[in-house]
């Protein structure tokens, strides 16, 4: 049987002074421009833009974050562009270990392709406007997550670059996350052989706490979306004329939607989009719901409300506030159709209604079982016998849940925490999605998952002003390099 070597052993090379002041400047001389240039390229993601591949801005942030990586100097790295027809492309590399072991392999993974413009962006400040202001980097996409390829890569040269041995480490920068990674699926297919005996995901586009600790991603939500659409005339008709006769599209819409939410609560009424919330998650939301406490739910640019006070959350405690983003369904509405602008609304009555839908679901809930049930529920019946259709989203995704994580991770990355950050490591879950890791997960039910990122208080990630905050960026750049040299062997 094979010991394995001590953390201690493994780490007693490394300077973490020095690792610090690398990663610092590599960020400061390097990555910043670097990304400061990928921001300006609207590289939006398919969903987003049906003909990325004429307009080619996703092209062109891969080739540029390619050609940064091969100017890096990693002894023995392939980098190759992968392109199945018809499909976004990805980055893989491969850096040779510099130990000796097991053969275990460490996977590094983020994207290129970023979310749609928005509205609301502050003056001086747009999506593929970059700009440097203080400790933050603003524009679309630098930290959801831009920044990944430019960070795995510097946190390899980190250890390398001081003789620190580490394991073997490839990477997988896909262009189709943001449209749900129906794209990277066959990808990892064709990869499955050369990825290796992958015993340590390292993700890096989630979110933090806050920027003061390193912070875990212990779950993550699923996703279905869709557009559901009700129609009841072939045209627009005068509202005097037709109004109680032909039944509104928009009331018919806001009837079907009631079989699937309590619009006084915001609660899921189909029990099969619920989970039972495992103990331990509910104890990691007690601890952190103690370290955020109120900033849980006030760290959101709340507007002002009816009294002159701020709108309410729908829950002020802080650990049903963070189980409510993390392991309970969620209805959002994140577009419309057939709505005229208010200056175009005359007085007409509308022939077709449509709402983009976004259900989250819980970490332990099938999204292709799902969104069956959805459609099911959202078209049987239609009211008034209207055409009522939901077609869901291509990338519907299934949540993940962290595995048990092993004490030598569990100590590496407090170690990391509190010699990058001062504080010991956090443990968070995410009402986002990362598709891959839920795949991940069960290629590799061996392996253990370090899932993080920058997103943290008002980084806004999607929506107007997001930005990602640069010292935090470098510490996590530094806590992953760290990370990797205490694999075990």
């Amino acid at each position: 049987m094979n010991a394995r070597i001590p953390q201690q052993a493994l780490l007693e090379q490394l300077d973490p002074q020095a690792l610090r002041d690398f990663v610092d400047s590599k960020w400061d001389d390097e990555i910043v421009p670097a990304l400061q240039d990928y921001i300006a390229v609207p590289a939006k993601s398919p969903a987003f833009d049906a003909q990325w591949a004429e307009n080619a801005y996703i092209d062109r942030v891969v080739r540029d974050a390619a050609q940064w990586i091969e100017k890096q100097k990693i002894h023995g790295l392939v980098l190759e562009v992968l392109r199945l027809p018809g499909r976004t492309p990805v980055i893989f590399f491969e850096a040779p270990a510099t130990r000796s072991g097991l053969g275990d392999t460490v996977l590094l993974y983020g994207h290129l392709d970023k979310q749609p413009e928005f509205t609301g962006w502050r003056s001086g400040l747009g999506p593929w406007t970059p700009k440097y202001d203080g400790d933050k980097l603003y524009g679309r996409g630098g930290a959801d997550d831009g920044y990944a390829a430019y960070a795995s890569i510097t946190a390899i040269q980190a250890l390398d670059r001081q003789g620190v041995p580490r394991p073997r480490c490839v990477g997988l920068i896909e262009t189709c996350e943001e449209s749900g990674s129906y794209d990277l699926l066959p990808y990892v297919d064709a990869l499955r052989e050369r990825l290796g005996n992958v015993a340590l995901v390292v993700c890096l586009d989630s979110g933090a706490g806050n920027y003061d600790q390193l912070w875990m991603t212990t779950s993550l939500r699923g996703l279905v979306a869709g557009t559901l659409e009700v129609q009841v005339l072939d045209e627009g008709v005068h509202s005097g004329d037709s109004s109680g006769v032909v039944p509104s599209s928009f009331r018919i819409l806001r009837h079907v939607l009631d079989r699937l939410e309590d619009s006084a609560t915001g609660r899921l009424l189909p029990q099969g989009f619920h989970c039972e919330i495992p103990a331990d998650r509910l104890d990691q939301a007690q601890a952190t719901a103690r370290i955020l406490g109120d900033e849980v739910w006030r760290r959101f640019p709340w507007a002002c409300g009816a009294d002159g006070g701020f709108v309410l959350p729908m829950t002020a405690e802080p650990q049903q506030a963070l189980l409510n983003r993390t392991w309970r369904p969620t209805l959002s509405v994140t577009g419309a159709e057939g709505l005229p602008p208010l200056a175009s609304a005359g007085n007409v009555l509308l022939p077709r209604s449509a709402f983009k839908l976004s259900l989250r679901l819980p970490p332990l809930v099938d999204a292709a079982t799902a969104v069956q049930e959805l459609k099911t529920l959202l078209e049987a019946d239609a009211p008034y016998n209207a055409k009522v259709v939901f077609k869901p989203d291509q990338g519907v995704a299934t949540g993940w849940n962290a595995p048990s994580t092993e004490p030598w991770l569990e100590q590496a990355l407090d170690a990391a925490s509190q010699q990058y950050y001062g504080a010991p490591c956090g443990y968070i879950g995410q009402g986002g999605t990362i598709p891959l890791m839920s795949l991940l997960q069960t290629g590799f039910p061996q392996a253990q998952f370090m899932v993080c990122g920058v997103l943290g208080p008002q980084s806004n990630a999607h929506g107007p002003n997001e930005f990602l905050h640069v010292p935090y960026a470098r510490k996590l750049t530094a806590a992953v390099a760290q990370t990797i040299a205490a694999m075990p062997q």
